[in-house]
């Protein structure tokens, strides 16, 4: 029986050898190629392929480009393991129909994955993935060419991805002031492909930059998976303060995603981030616009919306409802609970790097420690708490489970009044203190995710064992 391959929050992911072989990969590209080709003149603009650090990354990436190739769309295949924030902005430099990226971005070092982006640098929309689905055949109808051949004729041709988005970033930023600012950062690339970004851009003048977790390990050790969320911050948390840093980031496996670590060793949640980063771009930069959220992510955005006269639009979870919401809108900013955000101006894509510079602009504009940042927030929109907890959970019961939660209505949440239930994606509690529980299926692991934010920090924990038990979890 035939693999199906179906495209969840980010992308098709799978377990290496198990069901992301290379007769899938090339299927997954023979999709991607019949769509690109009918739609967006792939063969005349071309591809880009990328690919992380993962286990055989560049091989699968070659596998993908051997079955464009082969269907007359020339490839541009990057020389190395690129961040993903890379590959997307080369498809806008370079004015391909789109690209192809082999990562899995967060997941444990058994999986890996295949991404699609489109022209704009950003995640194809979600009836495009249904599309390519759709045109996804059997392992005998794929086109593919010798790999050797391909590039000898120029239909594959390897390429440095960095130079482009290095030619970009002043538009994104001034960092002639973050070099000079003296500060001493530690940067967590978690084994990724983010590895020497943040030491190229900032090393060299007063500003210094150390890195932990640096180069390639696809078994990624002394986490439990390349993500840049507690507990796999751990070893971060402990190295700031050790080293009297004044700040720490961490960038995922694909270096999409972003994770802030305070002077202290305070880890700085997703959603803290997100509403700093929009705090940064409103208040400091002076722009203004719409701001994209996902229904995990901060109400404190809605707040600096209010504050700020910018409205805020919601979507479901993932880039493949944010970054079509942002061309639509041309929104400020765009973000979601996971820690991957993007901008205006940059391309409709999460970038881990640059949000990372944003950050450490927001400290040396404020002369502000990180802990200082958070307070000056929360004084301007109140103090907010967030926890998740992630459960593991076969996909089967998803039906089950669902009609489940559909059947309870609950009035009250840990003794706080519930005022709507939202089933834009899940199931999202909000209460009249304007924090909500929401209870949903990850897209892209077999997980059950329930999440939480509230203006009560003693009550959390109860928040999340109610939404446990809500989903029959406990």
């Amino acid at each position: 029986m035939t693999y199906t391959i179906k495209f969840g929050t980010d992308g098709w992911r799978g377990v290496i050898a198990e069901d992301y072989t290379f007769d899938n990969v090339r299927r997954a590209a023979q999709g991607v190629a019949t769509y690109f080709a009918r739609n967006h003149q792939a063969r005349e603009r071309g591809m880009v392929i990328g690919y992380d650090h993962r286990f055989a990354s560049e091989n699968f990436a070659a596998a993908a480009a051997q079955v464009l190739a082969a269907n007359a769309i020339p490839v541009l295949l990057t020389e190395i393991g690129t961040p993903t924030p890379v590959i997307s902005y080369a498809a806008i430099a370079n004015k391909t129909a789109g690209a192809i990226n082999i990562t899995a971005s967060h997941n444990p070092g058994t999986d890996n994955g295949f991404k699609v982006r489109n022209e704009f640098g950003g995640a194809v929309p979600p009836d495009v993935l249904k599309e390519i689905e759709a045109l996804i055949p059997a392992t005998s109808d794929v086109q593919r060419a010798p790999l050797r051949d391909a590039l000898a004729a120029g239909s594959i041709k390897k390429f440095d991805a960095s130079a482009a988005y290095l030619e970009h970033l002043p538009d994104m930023i001034d960092v002639a002031p973050l070099k000079n600012a003296d500060l001493r950062i530690v940067h967590d690339p978690m084994w990724g492909v983010g590895s020497g970004w943040l030491k190229r851009i900032l090393d060299g003048d007063k500003t210094t930059v150390t890195e932990i977790h640096s180069g390639r390990n696809p078994i990624f050790p002394d986490m439990q998976r390349p993500e840049p969320i507690p507990p796999n911050t751990a070893r971060l948390q402990e190295t700031i303060p050790a080293a009297r840093a004044h700040a720490g980031f961490l960038t995922d496996g694909d270096a999409d995603r972003v994770g802030f670590v305070a002077e202290n060793g305070r880890f700085i949640n997703q959603l803290e981030v997100y509403a700093l980063l929009a705090y940064y771009l409103l208040e400091i930069r002076g722009w203004r616009g719409p701001i994209v959220k996902t229904i995990s992510t901060t109400s404190m955005l809605n707040k600096l919306g209010k504050i700020y006269n910018v409205p805020v639009y919601e979507t479901g979870v993932g880039f493949k409802f944010i970054a079509p919401k942002m061309l639509e809108t041309n929104a400020m900013i765009g973000g979601e609970e996971s820690g991957g955000f993007a901008v205006r101006g940059h391309m409709p894509e999460r970038d881990g790097i640059l949000m990372s510079l944003f950050l450490l602009d927001l400290m040396v504009k404020l002369d502000k420690t990180p802990t200082q940042l958070l307070d000056h927030l929360f004084s301007i929109v109140g103090a907010h708490y967030y926890d998740r907890i992630d459960t593991p959970f076969p996909p089967e019961r998803n039906a089950a489970v669902r009609a489940h939660i559909a059947a309870q209505k609950p009035t009250d949440i840990a003794g706080i009044p519930v005022v709507n239930i939202n089933t834009l994606d899940g199931f999202r509690y909000e209460m009249n203190d304007g924090g909500w529980l929401l209870i949903r299926f990850s897209g892209t692991e077999p997980l059950i995710r329930v999440y939480t934010e509230t203006t009560h920090g003693d009550k959390v924990q109860e928040i999340l064992q109610a939404g446990l038990k809500l989903a029959g979890l406990k």
